[in-house]
């Protein structure tokens, strides 16, 4: 039966009412009505990333973020986007460890079109997968390794970070663009066997926010997705592992980069935990902004830093500790070994208790302007309510978010400071390619 959730003050960061249902083929149904502007946002989130990938078969969840949009059962290769498209609304996808997500933003009265395509690629994609449409994607999937990843300066640091933070194994040790040879090796049906047994119905969360009301969302939900059979799902994998790492690693990179550049990176808390909440204010304070700590030190003072390459933040990663990641940028004139004596200082100072209460109260403003940045929109609600109920379960979770951290305490920023010593530290460093010696003449 559905469940309501009465709506919340502004005090919880989440006004607007959350109503849920699950389909007999096990979908849960999200939805947060909002009669303010005609719109709606889909946004369906398949518990489906790079974490599930098995040995051999690493990459597949973001090919299918390219194959989803080539064509389905009922629906013609890119006609998907057309459609939409052509209804006055906007679309994309996108693919991270712990997750897959599609979303579209319509005109309310396009509503019902949105859910029959987003139906017909749950339940018709397979049938449709021909070998030219797989060939073809690989393809664009390998340029977009070599413009993201290979052919830019620093392209690379988050597939060289996840080998560094997480063991062999791991489920967090690959990153979902994956092994370009592992997606060479896999025939059409190992990748209809991906599809079959990840894209079910028992395996996604629908969300749908904005002008239209939960009855109208249920219903639909049900004449579209209800007939798509559930399927067998295998148990995730393990993530377990203890926060911090049990010895520093160092990686020293010389390429084609302009300036030297360093990632200095702690596994923290999974996100969803009280510990995170902790590390997500605390990366505020290290670097969110020209009154960051970082930004201050490094830039304005130091002038060690580049003013546009300098920050901190944590990864959301849901399943084991999560990362936060440092980083800046050298100066022109300025060496590898001064920047990183001003990072470590940085964290140094942090670590021994020298945080005020100015920098809290300035990191926790700027959290609170982000977050109803986010939710002011149908698009970003539904995504929010999307991890929620992925990620931890429950997409009422959305409520406690901004009260967590706006109630984190100058002892537990400490306490979360102390954390990042040297001795359980990831560094990545960047220096340029040494210059080819010139021939004697």
């Amino acid at each position: 039966m559905p469940s309501a959730n009465a709506p919340g003050g502004t005090g919880t960061g989440y006004p607007w009412p959350i109503e849920t249902t699950r389909l007999g083929n096990g979908l849960r149904v999200v939805v947060s009505e909002d009669r303010s502007a005609p719109v709606v946002a889909v946004n369906l989130w398949y518990d489906v990333g790079s974490r599930h990938e098995p040995e051999g078969q690493t990459g597949f969840a973001h090919l299918f973020e390219h194959l989803m949009f080539e064509g389905s059962a009922h629906v013609a290769k890119t006609e998907h986007m057309k459609l939409i498209q052509g209804s006055g609304g906007s679309l994309n996808a996108t693919t991270n460890p712990d997750r897959t997500n599609y979303f579209e933003t319509v005109p309310a009265e396009h509503l019902e079109l949105a859910l029959w395509l987003e139906a017909d690629r749950m339940g018709g994609l397979v049938p449709a997968l021909t070998q030219e449409t797989l060939d073809n994607q690989r393809e664009v999937v390998k340029n977009e390794r070599r413009q993201r990843y290979e052919n830019v300066p620093y392209g690379d640091a988050w597939l060289r970070l996840l080998p560094l933070l997480y063991p062999a194994g791991h489920p967090y040790h690959h990153s979902t663009i994956g092994s370009m040879e592992d997606l060479n090796a896999a025939d059409l049906a190992t990748f209809q066997a991906f599809h079959t047994t990840y894209y079910r119905p028992n395996n996604a969360v629908l969300t749908v926010t904005g002008d239209a009301g939960a009855a109208e969302v249920f219903a639909l939900a049900e004449k579209y997705f209800g007939a798509i059979e559930a399927g067998e799902v295998p148990p995730p994998p393990d993530s377990a592992l203890p926060g911090g790492l049990p010895e520093p690693a160092r990686e020293v990179v010389r390429s084609d980069v302009p300036a030297p550049r360093f990632y200095l990176s702690h596994r923290t808390a999974p996100f969803g935990t009280r510990e995170y909440d902790v590390i997500t204010v605390l990366a505020g304070v290290l670097g969110n902004g020209r009154g960051s700590r970082l930004y201050r030190r490094l830039v304005d003072e130091a002038r060690l830093a580049q003013p546009d390459n300098v920050g901190a933040y944590g990864v959301d990663l849901a399943h084991a500790p999560a990362p936060l990641i440092v980083s800046a940028t050298a100066k022109d004139g300025v060496d590898a070994d001064a920047l990183e004596a001003g990072l470590t200082g940085v964290l140094d100072e942090l670590a021994a208790g020298d945080i005020t209460d100015e920098e809290i109260e300035r990191a926790k403003a700027l959290l609170t302007t982000q977050w109803w940045r986010q939710v002011s929109t149908a698009g970003g609600r539904s995504d929010l309510l999307g991890r929620y109920a992925t990620q931890l379960g429950d997409p009422a979770a959305i409520r406690d978010q901004l009260p967590s951290w706006l109630s984190v305490t100058r002892d537990e920023l400490a306490a979360a400071a102390a954390t990042l010593t040297a001795g359980s530290r990831v560094t990545l460093v960047y220096l340029p390619s040494e210059p080819a010696e010139e021939n004697d003449k």
